[in-house]
């Protein structure tokens, strides 16, 4: 397969689950900014969304005040911003273009049905935008995302193709998990507000509800919602979909195969196995011990070294 191919299959995948997180974000920030409080902290939801989405300094230099109004604005629509779900539809449709003939007929019509929905709000600024008109193109994105995921996995042949699709996929996933943990511990509950509090009941569960693990959190754990039973299901539960480790799990299960089909070993293959054991090895205590923080931002820069690794090895031209 050709660099170029590789590399357009791989940023696809990425761009659709970036826009199916910043919709997520948003639809869990919303609940929470929604909650009646009397309290005042040094950072809103709204700036741990910006965060989420390592944007905040952008958004910054772009927008005077930090509301709901301007958040939303930015992360759906602003063209200025590269992660705007606006920018990862069209830069998800210019790369399936491109390999359209990689891709099965459902999941081109998939993320060009997608594009069609966004053009229709092309026009408008998300300030404007009623909230359940909001919600609903947030629903549509998700829907994108999940038969995009659907019919690639239903349909494709496994193929290198298929094998980049995924890679790209589960790379950016575990990047989104990773900076969600990371948020929810440093940054959204206020000095003023006890860990384990009203509050803080609601944002874990926000959080679970945003990546659609609620249900498999009381099924796992069977008790309320405990935060360090939440990173544990995040991180180390290796049957929850969007759990690191889970990641780790299906990265080193295609870079195996890609391996296998091109009858060689590389760089990429070494440093995903290197983190899936440090996963493997994990426990809830140690991760603590250390510092949740610390331990999540190894993990990122390593997350983002296997991308520069995979891309040297397979995508530069």
């Amino acid at each position: 397969m050709l660099s170029r191919t590789a590399d357009n299959l791989c940023w696809l995948a990425r761009y659709v689950e970036r826009a199916d997180y910043v919709a997520r974000i948003i639809d869990a920030t919303s609940r929470l900014a929604s909650l009646p409080r009397a309290y005042g902290g040094a950072s809103s939801e709204w700036e741990s969304a910006l965060i989420s989405t390592d944007s905040v300094e952008l958004f910054e230099q772009l927008y005077d005040t930090l509301a709901e109004a301007e958040a939303t604005h930015f992360l759906v629509f602003d063209e200025r911003n590269p992660s705007s779900i606006r920018n990862c539809v069209e830069y998800a449709r210019t790369n399936a273009r491109a390999v359209r003939t990689a891709l099965t007929v459902e999941t081109w019509e998939a993320i060009n049905g997608a594009w069609l929905e966004l053009r229709k709000f092309s026009h408008k600024d998300a300030r404007a935008l009623e909230r359940e008109a909001l919600a609903g193109f947030l629903d549509i994105v998700k829907k994108m995302a999940l038969d995009v995921d659907g019919s690639a996995y239903r349909m494709m042949l496994r193929n290198d193709a298929f094998f980049f699709l995924r890679l790209g996929h589960f790379l950016e996933r575990a990047d989104n998990t990773a900076r969600l943990l990371d948020v929810k511990y440093h940054v959204l509950l206020p000095e003023n507000e006890a860990v384990g509090g009203s509050l803080d009941y609601f944002q874990w569960m926000s959080i679970l509800r945003a990546v659609s693990a609620h249900t498999a959190y009381h099924w796992v754990y069977r008790q309320s919602i405990k935060p360090w039973l939440v990173a544990d299901l995040l991180i180390l539960k290796p049957d929850m979909p969007r759990s690191l480790l889970s990641c780790y799990e299906n990265i080193v299960l295609y870079l195996d195969s890609l391996a296998r089909l091109y009858g060689r070993q590389g760089a990429a293959q070494r440093h995903a196995r290197a983190t899936l054991a440090r996963l493997q090895r994990a426990s809830l205590d140690s991760i603590f011990q250390s510092g949740l923080h610390e331990f999540i931002e190894e993990f990122i820069d390593e997350n983002n070294n296997l991308g520069a690794v995979l891309s040297e090895q397979y995508l530069v031209h």
